[in-house]
């Protein structure tokens, strides 16, 4: 069972043969129950591809299906089932933040009046503005702002929850507190979708990976297995006075990229498992201080897969 299915799914902007090509040619798999990291830099296509898979923006070509219904044509019956965060939340900066809250669920004719409150309140107080409920939305800062928006989409329970940049604007509190919110709603069987150009954060609590560079899917699939993608490095650190012994040592064993730095050396096991390389060292002579296996970071292997780094910056 999928929440998110595409097939060639492709976006371009301008006329053809010299527009641009935003989203190219995606197959996304995001199973249900899963926290599905949608990662990579800015510019990468990411926004672009939740606005088609919401209907906001019809795709060049190419199909997607949301919770079983192919989008837009199912958007009536698929979108009161999710709950999304996309872009800059847009309110209306004369009316508090429940105002707001109440104008927004009082349009959805599948909620019951008879509780409104009670739902407003308790999505406030899920991303810490209940104090904050009645203060003008002009007066809003950018991180409660999106906190704001957090509240909207957690109105109703939904099956589906597409978050796009959830943390920005928001500080390391603040930050900490969306990872446990997504937590909590993976853990009560909702699907979890969040775009971010933040893998150190994402990768704390996604299950699913998928890559994205310039418009392309360059990988996805179960985080673990994505992590194999990264070859591990190891750390060993030694008397300084062995250290050229332990690289020479690392060397013949076949460790590649092996570096070294005062006491300190360095290398990418590969295929050289790391049971082999401490035995040998010991076996050599060399005296292990330490001894340790780094494994790769999602943005390590990023930077393998395309040989660039993440553009951090908003």
């Amino acid at each position: 069972m999928e929440a998110i299915v595409t097939a060639g799914l492709t976006k371009r902007f301008g006329r053809p043969g010299t527009g641009q090509t935003a989203v190219d040619g995606i197959d996304l798999h995001v199973p249900a129950g899963a926290v599905y990291g949608f990662l990579g830099p800015n510019g990468s296509g990411k926004t672009t591809t939740i606005r088609m898979l919401l209907g906001l923006v019809r795709p060049t070509s190419g199909e997607a299906w949301v919770l079983g219904g192919p989008m837009p044509q199912a958007a009536a019956s698929v979108l009161p089932r999710v709950g999304a965060l996309v872009e800059g939340p847009a309110f209306h900066p004369y009316l508090s933040g429940r105002a707001n809250l109440a104008r927004l669920d009082a349009a959805d004719a599948t909620a019951d009046p008879r509780t409104a409150r009670r739902r407003t309140d308790d999505a406030l107080d899920r991303v810490g503005l209940g104090a904050a409920a009645l203060k003008p939305y002009r007066q809003y800062s950018l991180g409660m702002k999106q906190r704001l928006g957090l509240a909207a989409a957690l109105l109703r329970p939904r099956d589906l929850m597409i978050l796009d940049e959830p943390t920005n604007g928001l500080d390391p509190q603040g930050t900490r507190e969306v990872r446990h919110l997504v937590r909590d709603l993976a853990a009560a069987g909702t699907t979890v979708l969040v775009s971010s150009h933040l893998l150190a954060e994402i990768e704390q609590v996604c299950t699913h990976v998928g890559i994205m560079s310039r418009g392309h899917l360059l990988l996805q699939g179960p985080r673990e297995l994505l992590m194999e993608h990264g070859a591990p490095r190891v750390v060993v650190t030694t008397a300084t006075s062995q250290a050229s012994e332990a690289a020479q040592v690392l060397v013949g064993l076949g460790v590649e990229q092996v570096a070294v730095e005062g006491a300190v050396v360095t290398g990418t096991l590969g295929p050289v498992p790391p049971a082999k390389a401490s035995a040998a060292l010991v076996h050599a002579g060399v005296e292990l201080v330490g001894f340790e296996v780094r494994t790769p970071s999602l943005e390590q292997v990023f930077v393998e897969l395309t040989g660039e780094g993440f553009d951090v910056a908003r």
